[in-house]
């Protein structure tokens, strides 16, 4: 982009005027936040077991003494040798993240298909302390729309983002969020694909910066994205 150079009275006429519409971004997003709050709930009645560093352990388990479960869905499947870049990048988010969640009663989880002892053995790669667990055996990722059946696959759509759409992958991301009221427990809300973007403080921060993203001229968003410990290695 070619940008023109001005004085700075001018530029800051110029950044007031886009600083009314960062405040109507905000006042907007403040009242999307409000009606995402005020969705109905929906009473998980399956019994979905875990298992994680504390042995197996129901949902209701992974609230822990808080009532509220932010649970995001890792792409990481059965057999496979590394977890997906892109949850990476977002993971990297997490651990600073954690600690400040539970003054708010909440408690963050993050669930993948994997096995515990793959999901360990990566986890322990990245460094990474949040919690995580795996949904092995269970139907939990399936009902969550972030794993997909072999004939789901070969029907060339699958159920993703409240739309049949196609997708690479058996796993997919994905967050949801349940509340525990007088014992049970309810879904509150599942996002899925770009309304994870709010998750990645890194990309907010490129947000700030004059080239933003810089994405433009890639084949995919996120194309440039590796794991924490591959940047060396890809220059």
């Amino acid at each position: 982009m070619q940008h023109t150079i001005v004085s700075q009275s001018e530029w800051l006429k110029a950044r007031k005027a886009l600083l009314a519409k960062e405040k109507e971004f905000t006042k907007a997003r403040d009242e999307l936040s409000a009606a995402r709050r005020a969705l109905p709930w929906v009473k998980v009645d399956k019994n979905y077991v875990f298992d994680g560093p504390n042995g197996k352990q129901t949902l209701g388990d992974l609230f822990g003494a808080r009532n509220q479960l932010i649970v995001y869905h890792f792409m990481l499947g059965p057999g496979w040798n590394a977890g997906c870049p892109s949850c990476s990048y977002l993971a990297d988010h997490f651990d600073g993240a954690d600690i400040h969640l539970a003054q708010r009663d909440v408690t963050l989880v993050v669930v993948s298909r994997a096995p515990l002892a793959e999901i360990q053995t990566y986890q322990k790669r990245m460094g990474w302390k949040f919690k995580w667990v795996s949904s092995f055996g269970t139907d939990f990722n399936h009902d969550f729309h972030v794993s997909f059946t072999p004939e789901e696959k070969a029907g060339g759509k699958v159920h993703y983002n409240y739309a049949l759409t196609e997708f690479p992958s058996e796993e997919a991301p994905g967050l949801s969020a349940f509340i525990k009221s007088e014992g049970e427990v309810f879904h509150t809300y599942s996002s899925y694909a770009r309304g994870l973007d709010i998750l990645i403080g890194a990309y907010n921060f490129l947000d700030f910066a004059p080239k933003g993203r810089d994405e433009g001229n890639l084949t995919h968003g996120m194309a440039w994205v590796r794991r924490h410990d591959e940047y060396g290695r890809a220059g």
